[in-house]
């Protein structure tokens, strides 16, 4: 339910190239033909939490409240939060819930944030949780211990089935990644993902964000 101030600037321009190309007679370039604008997003560190997590850590009964809604239609950022605990008694206070509630519990961090938690965590895909660290959660109502589900997510990229036929690929394809700018850099296992309610959007985590310098006017494209 993104409202026209949530709009991506990359979405802004990508309407207003087609216009003026079509308006001009011009063909279309790689860009604007495209059937939509391709959105890069930094996730940060967050977790996803199943209805029980949410009713230990806060309560019977308990409904997340959303804060902010995110790019993909119906996500959204909760205004809850919870204190993440790791192997070496060190914490994450205040880790963000992403909603709506799943039926499995996950946290995704990035690199650092996992070494200076103690973790050992493999690059997985999300709801690829089996065999990974699990954790302890602390909410204001009490605690939930998570056998597994702490993760660093594989960068990917969401697809509508337009946006997959474009580009000539199918659901868990790989892809490139190609970041321009000041501190240009290929991500080359980036990870398809195709779902009819999906928007076009990849999702890289803050270690990768930082790396190349990603901004709301950093040019990016896909390679097949």
């Amino acid at each position: 339910m993104a409202t026209n101030s949530n709009i991506p600037r990359a979405v802004v321009e990508h309407k207003v190239r087609e216009q003026v190309y079509r308006a001009m007679g011009l063909p279309l370039p790689a860009a604007a033909a495209a059937p939509n604008a391709l959105v890069v997003n930094v996730s940060a560190r967050h977790c996803h939490l199943s209805p029980t997590a949410v009713e230990a850590l806060f309560g019977p009964g308990y409904q997340l409240t959303p804060m902010k809604w995110l790019y993909q239609e119906g996500q959204y950022a909760a205004k809850e939060t919870v204190t993440l605990v790791g192997p070496r008694s060190r914490v994450i206070s205040n880790l963000r819930i992403l909603g709506p509630c799943r039926d499995f519990d996950q946290i995704e961090l990035a690199f650092t944030d996992a070494i200076a938690l103690g973790f050992d965590i493999p690059i997985k895909m999300s709801g690829d949780i089996a065999g990974t660290p699990g954790c302890m959660l602390m909410g204001p109502a009490g605690f939930y211990e998570m056998p597994q589900g702490v993760i660093r997510a594989m960068p990917h990229v969401h697809m509508h089935p337009d946006d997959a036929a474009h580009y000539g690929v199918q659901h868990k394809d790989i892809m490139k990644l190609k970041v321009h700018g000041e501190c240009p850099v290929t991500f080359d296992n980036l990870v398809v993902r195709v779902d009819p309610s999906f928007k076009l959007e990849v999702h890289i985590d803050t270690d990768e964000g930082n790396a190349c310098a990603l901004g709301p006017d950093t040019f990016c494209e896909l390679v097949k």
